[in-house]
Parts: structure tokens; sequence; C-alpha cells
């Protein structure tokens, strides 16, 4: 297999099909810099050796602690940086392409973080062979969708009868930032669940504490995890694929959940109807316009002018016995300066023309006022919106990349106020900030008074998601400074940082919630599934681990195939979650996608998916299902898949 990329995500990518699924793997880098240089001291090259030799380590350590179909890959007598082929081009040209062998390759993977680039080497390796499984990065989802289309259609049309199953996996179109945004927006917000999408169903992976003395824990459909015995530790750190019996214990059997006293769990949670897509609101609702055009100051004094007004008509009703229609027109009118002297009038109707007169008068300023507030504000509508005085409970963005705006836009759906914190003014996310209505600070978050004008003070949560991890760290830090409970969530790539950070973190604000999370960490799982030629519906972080939500087709999986759901379960690997009741000829193919509506509000057709299935039911070939899978499980699965069934 061949990895082409410029970031984390090429590396991490390179790891998992080495290390996890036990392939050969060739990764292309561009050239590295100089590695003089102070600020780039290893080059592209060395930081992936690195990782890999880490990696390497890690994997071989923990290989004894492997249960039920979790070993195999580290076994290779070749682990070690020499297991991966790295080769340095600037560009993935044909040349280049052929060097690494993309004629012979069973997929490839372009993961550049340039969207132009990877469709240009797609096009190219698609030429180069037709039968070729790739698997593309991509911000642009709609571009996304459009160049899965085109690809499939050139692989239909160089290999004519090739199978439509076959045909569906030869390329898939991914995104990091999807991938990872909704786990990095689920740890901002307290009690939120981490949520797996299915043929329009959700699946809810909920976080519970442990249960109390004489409390009995709900294990809710079934328990997915339990996390690491240090959670409660203040010294603790959270678990890995290297901390061994403290670490988190992904998909325990029954006994194991029932030992594991004072230990949290995620437990799957009940199944909901996913609604249709919907655009992210606006800050503050349909109010907001109003409040942005005129300020509260100019707001009270119309009110009040408007009392005044009724008060002056409710007096001329009460003393001149006048109707109150025409006791309105005669006020409107004196306010107005429209209305002749009342020489013939009553003392009464003297008094409230001189009265309106008045209040006339201050009139005219207010008028002048808000019509320089309203061009003032149609002047500078195109401007970024500023944190209100008295926002609070909002959660704190920093950066606006790739990242930060998809977890913006899921922080909004879920109508989560949010100031978002960036230093370029020409960020990716900048213009859907301001279409939003989103406040927006600009300026370094490590500079003074950048996190005050985000009310970090009156903050529910930050989320320091920027490409740099001492940015990240350093606005965390100062963060915790001002606000010590304030809950944290930060971006970091290296693994041994990550740790060290969450130790010291935790020790010093035992009762603050602090998490780390890394991206390529997050989406590498996904991209290695689909470089293998299955579909992943989510990953779910648990601690810094990962467990993985796919779709597989029973046949050809000894493991499955006539096995009980109960037979089939294998602890620390897999667990199956629901089956695909539809015929096979009806089924929808993408089962991460909802089924559209029909016009006019209808509702979406019913879900094929049987979840709570009962543990004697068998697993036929025919039967298509929804599994929970560590890393390795899932890897060993479909290798001893391709041993049984050729050309697989």
């Amino acid at each position: 297999m061949i990895v082409c990329g410029d970031d984390a995500l090429a590396r991490r990518l390179a790891v998992e099909l080495r290390f996890v699924y036990g392939e050969r793997v060739t990764l292309l880098l561009p050239p590295g810099r100089d590695a003089n240089s102070p600020e780039t001291p290893l080059t592209q090259r060395g930081r992936a050796a690195a990782l890999f030799g880490r990696m390497s380590a890690a994997m071989n350590r923990t290989a004894g602690n492997a249960n039920g179909g979790t070993g195999g890959a580290s076994n290779d007598t070749n682990a070690g940086v020499e297991a991966v082929r790295i080769m340095e081009a600037p560009e993935p040209s044909d040349d280049v392409l052929e060097e690494a062998g993309v004629d012979r390759a069973a997929a490839l993977a372009l993961v550049y973080d340039d969207d132009e680039r990877n469709i240009r080497a797609a096009l190219t390796a698609r030429r180069l062979n037709p039968r070729l499984r790739l698997v593309i990065r991509l911000y642009n989802r709609k571009l996304g969708l459009h160049l899965e289309e085109l690809l499939d259609q050139a692989a239909a049309v160089a290999m004519p009868g090739i199978d439509p199953a076959t045909l569906d996996a030869s390329t898939t179109v991914l995104s990091d930032a999807d991938t990872a945004a909704p786990a990095l927006a689920a740890t901002a917000v307290t009690g939120s669940s981490k949520v797996i999408q299915a043929e329009g169903l959700l699946l809810r992976a909920a976080e519970r504490p442990p249960p109390g003395p004489g409390e009995t824990a709900d294990p809710g459909l079934c328990t997915l995890a339990l996390l690491s015995s240090t959670t409660n530790n203040p010294a603790g750190t959270e678990g890995s694929d290297s901390s061994g019996d403290e670490g988190p214990e992904l998909l325990p059997d029954d006994r194991s959940v029932a030992a594991a006293t004072g230990r949290g769990t995620v437990v799957l949670e009940a199944i909901s109807r996913a609604d249709p897509d919907r655009p992210a609101t606006r800050m503050g609702g349909r109010g907001a316009p109003l409040a942005q055009v005129f300020s509260r100051r100019l707001r009270w004094s119309a009110l009040g002018f408007v009392l005044a007004a009724v008060a002056l008509v409710i007096v001329s009703v009460l003393t001149t016995e006048d109707t109150l229609l025409h006791s309105a027109y005669l006020i409107l009118l004196d306010l107005l300066s429209m209305n002749d002297p009342s020489e013939d009038g009553s003392t009464a109707r003297k008094i409230i023309q001189i009265f309106s007169g008045v209040a006339g008068i201050l009139l005219l300023p207010l008028l002048i006022a808000a019509v320089l507030e309203a061009f003032g504000t149609l002047r500078t509508a195109s401007s970024l919106r500023r944190p209100p005085r008295g926002l609070s409970g909002h959660v704190v963005l920093l950066g606006l990349g790739k990242i930060g705006t998809r977890v913006l836009v899921r922080l909004r759906e879920l109508d989560i106020p949010v100031v978002v914190v960036e230093e370029d003014p020409e960020a990716r996310g900048i213009p859907l900030a301001r279409s939003m209505h989103v406040p927006t600070v600009l300026g370094d978050v490590t500079q003074e008074g950048v996190l005050e004008a985000a009310k970090i003070r009156r903050a529910h949560a930050l989320l320091a998601l920027t490409s740099i991890d001492t940015t990240n760290l350093e606005a965390t830090l100062y963060a915790r400074s001002v606000k010590p409970d304030l809950r944290v969530a930060l971006r970091l790539y290296d693994d041994e940082f990550a740790t060290a950070v969450y130790r010291t973190l935790r020790t010093a604000h035992p009762q603050a919630l602090t998490r780390s999370r890394s991206v390529s960490h997050l989406a590498a799982p996904s991209f290695a599934v689909a470089m293998m030629g299955r579909q992943i519906l989510g990953a779910v972080p648990v601690e810094r681990k990962v467990m993985l939500f796919a779709a597989l087709e029973v046949a050809g999986h000894p493991q499955l195939e006539g096995h009980t759901v109960a037979e089939a379960f294998q602890e620390h690997a897999w667990r199956v979650l629901a089956i695909d009741a539809t015929p096979p000829a009806d089924r929808n193919p993408d089962l991460a996608a909802v089924p559209p509506y029909p016009p006019e509000g209808g509702t979406p057709p019913p879900s094929g998916l049987v979840w709570d299935l009962p543990p004697g039911y068998v697993l036929r070939a025919q039967d298509r299902v929804v599994i929970a899978a560590t890393r390795r499980g899932l890897a060993e699965l479909l290798r001893r898949q391709r041993s049984v069934v050729p050309g697989q």
C-alpha cells in the first residue's frame, strides 16, 4: 500500500497500516527542509522514522497484553523503522508513483493538506492502475462526492463487469476535519455523547462516572469500554495503547465490567432518529439583527418616548372627553409640531399641547441617533462581531483552520454559544464566523489581553485547536491561571508530550477536566479501514485509545458466519451491535448517510438496522452487521477474511 502526504496524518496512517494491519507500506513525503534549521530540527524522513520507532517499541511492549485476536502485526520480524519504505518527492507525478509501485499496489491514500494536489494525484493514479483502491482526503465535501463518482466511473469503464461491491470501495473520500470534529466538540460540552450515525440513526456512546456505594451502574444497551483505573487519581494520566493494565479496556465482557469497581464506563445509549442536515444557527437567534443595529441605550430611550406619548393620549382622553382615536391624532400632530396652537381649547388641552411640544423636541435627537447608529451598523455589517458584555457559560475556541471551522459548525448546531480567537484575519473560518455572527477576537492568543477579550473568566470551556502544540499549551496554562476549574481540551500531536501535559495539568488542577486530543490519531483509523476496502461509520476516542464502528458483510468472516451473537463476541477485539435486515438487493451501500426525507416534512423510510440483538441470534452469510471493534481487532477480522477468501 502507498501513502502520500505532507503532514502528521500521512505518518500516522503509515503507522496504522504497518503496525496494526501488517501491510507492506510505502510512504511518500515531500523533501524535508534543512535539518540544521533551528525551527525544524528534523526532516520529514527523520520525523517519520522517529514516529515509526516509537510506535514499534510501543507495539512490542503491549503485544503480550493483547487478548482475543489483537496480535499479529507487532510480531513481524521486520518491525521497526525499516518496515516502512520512505520515499521523498515534491509531487506525486507519474514517474514518482510508478517508482513507488502504484501498478502493483492494492490501495493508495492521498492525504496532502491541499485538495488540488490530492485531486491531480488521484486522476493520475486511476489512469496508471484502474484497479487501485483510492482513499482521498478532501476538505470540500461537495467536491468530494463528485470526484468519487467520477473516479468510480473511470474504474467501471476501464474494467467492464467489475463487481458492484468492489466498485463501491474503489474510491473513498474522507475528511480528517469531519472525522475529528464531533469528538472535539463533545469534549467541550458537559454531559455530551460521542455520536455515530448509521442509516439515519444516532448511536450515542456516553461516558459515565463510577457508581457510588450501594449504587448500580446503568449498562445502557451494552458497555463499550472501561475507563482507566487512574481516572480518579489526580496524578494519573489518560490511558493509551502502552498503559498496560491501568489503561482503559475496550469491549470488556460482563465479568470484567462487574469486577471493575470504581472505574467509569462508556456505554451505548438508546438509539434516536437523526434529523436532516441543517445549517448552523447564528449567535443570538432571530433577535440578533435588531440588537446589532440599535444599541441598548437607544432602545430604552425609544421605549421611554413611546410610553410618554401613550400617557399623553390617555390624559387627553380623560380630561377633554375626546375620542381615543382623535386624541391620538392630535397628540401625534403636536409631537411632530404640525398642529396649530390650541388658543380656543380648554386649559387641559393647552397644557397637554405644551407637554407634547416638549416631547417632540426630545424626539429629534432620538431620530438622529437612530439614523447614525443604523448607518454605522450597515457600514460595518461585514465586520466581525465582538463578544457581548454579559456573555457567560460559552466555549472559547482557539483557531479557525480546517479543524476549528468544523468544530465551530458542530458547536453552533448544538446551539452552544462560542467565542472564537484567531490570529490570522484571512483564516479559512473567518467568513463563516462573520456569516453566523459568532463573536470573534482577532489577535495572538499568547499576548496579554486576548483571552480576556474572549471573556475567558466567565467561559465554560476552552478548546485550543491551533496547529502549534506550544501555542495550545501556553493558552491552556494561562487560561487555567485565570480560571482554575475551566474545562479544557487541547490539540496536541505528540503522544508522549500530550501524556506529560495531561499529567501535569491534572496534578495542578485535580478538580478540573483536562483532555488532550490528536486530530491525526482520531482520523488515521478511519482512513486505514477505508484502504482495506471497508466502510467506517465513525471513531470514538476512549481516553487516548480509539474504538471503531464499522459495517461488515458476514460472508467470508469465519469468526462471524454461523456463530451466534454471543459466540461472535471477542473480548477486547469486537462486538456485533446490529444487523441490517434489509434484503441485500435493497440495501443502502452507504450506512453513514441519512436517508433522504420526503418533501413537505415527511418522515424518512424506516431503517433496516436491528439493535439489541438476542444473544442466540445466528449470523448468516447474507447478513450485514455493524460492529464495534478495536483497531487491532478489526485488523484481525480483515486478515482472517483474506486468508479464507482468495483475492480479498
